[in-house]
């Protein structure tokens, strides 16, 4: 894979979840029109909870920028885009 590799970890389908969903959906899209290769991978710890313990998620929701690498996290709604971006290593400061 050429692009970039972000997943957001959920715990269930809450407010806090929906709206990490939204910006970062947003995120992607403005990316996206940028040229960049972006895929996004949404994972519920509550279905799935080996994963959350395979990534050492306590806290949700949390992105992580698993390609390429280093691995980046970031927690909370991520609604300050230009945040998630610097703090996924996406944009520079």
């Amino acid at each position: 894979m050429s692009g970039q590799l972000l997943r957001l970890y959920i715990a269930g389908r809450t407010a806090a979840a929906s709206r990490a969903i939204a910006n970062l959906e947003a995120i992607v899209a403005g990316l996206a029109a940028e040229g960049q290769q972006i895929a996004l991978e949404v994972i519920d710890i509550l279905e799935r909870p080996q994963l959350a313990e395979d990534e050492r998620i306590l806290a949700t929701p949390v992105v992580i920028k698993k390609l390429p690498p280093p691995v980046r996290r970031v927690v909370g709604d991520l609604s300050e885009h230009d945040k998630v971006l610097v703090g996924l290593d996406l944009k520079e400061a």
